[in-house]
């Protein structure tokens, strides 16, 4: 009978990756892994006759999902043991529950095996805690639309808590979401833009609500990012103050950049 493993492959940085998962992509014969899945990943699947990239990315699709679930079925017809690499964790807005009811459908088995999400491991990467004692008790994973590529409604939830707020898949709409945190009186809360978070690439933009859009677009931020709205991002830049005061060589990109304009 054959059998796919749905594998989070994390939120970038390849040493991101669960023993789990790599040891399950060491066994596959075939490896479908999406656009925000590390390609390095790959060289663990030495046993795969197939690594076919079908990845799925704001403004750029590859293959529709209905087409992704085709393709499962395909390559399980084939093949005993397909493994489908998805970004971050399969659970966490990554449609893996189309990809289950289409296997088990046609009587597939299937394994699930977790990953890091960019909503925990971004944040924590710029040295952001989702939840801090006397600041934040709680926090939100929310995505930035809904299946019709409206804003999603929790964004107006979220935005009446005191919760720490991550969203992703959202950088289309952050006017719109700025604008919501702003009629709940949310203009000097803090709020940060994470680009390509733990990977080398990874660029950050920090500020206020009020301000973070204007920041972000100047600085070119896209996605894929994490937006972060919460209080508990200014203990970020506690941090860079303390690194500064006590090693006068450390200099921040921001400063860096402060100090070229001079």
């Amino acid at each position: 009978m054959a059998r796919l493993t749905l594998v989070g492959a994390g939120p970038g940085d390849p040493e991101l990756i669960t023993i789990k998962a790599i040891r399950t992509l060491e066994t596959a014969d075939v490896i479908l892994y999406d656009a925000l899945a590390n390609e390095s990943l790959l060289n663990y699947g030495k046993k795969a006759r197939v690594k076919k990239f079908v990845g799925k990315r704001y403004g750029c699709h590859e293959l529709s999902q209905t087409e992704i679930n085709y393709l499962i079925l395909e390559y399980c017809a084939s093949y005993e043991y397909v493994v489908r690499l998805k970004g971050g964790d399969p659970f966490i807005f990554g449609r893996a529950q189309e990809e289950i009811d289409a296997a088990v459908a046609a009587g597939i088995e299937v394994e699930i095996v977790p990953g890091i999400s960019s909503a925990l491991a971004v944040p924590a990467s710029q040295n952001i805690p989702l939840t801090c004692r006397g600041i934040s008790e709680s926090f939100w994973v929310v995505t930035g639309t809904n299946r019709n590529g409206e804003l999603s409604k929790d964004i107006l939830l979220a935005a009446q808590s005191t919760a720490t707020v991550v969203i992703l898949m959202a950088m289309s709409k952050l006017e719109s979401i700025c604008d919501i945190f702003m009629s709940y009186g949310k203009g000097e809360t803090g709020a940060a833009i994470i680009q390509n978070g733990t990977t080398p690439d990874a660029r950050m933009v920090t500020g206020k609500v009020k301000d973070i859009c204007f920041r972000a677009k100047n600085e070119g931020l896209g996605n894929p990012a994490v937006i972060l709205i919460g209080d508990v991002v200014n203990l970020n830049r506690d941090l860079l103050k303390n690194k500064i005061k006590n090693n006068p060589h450390f200099i921040t990109l921001e400063h860096e950049e402060r100090q070229s304009s001079v």
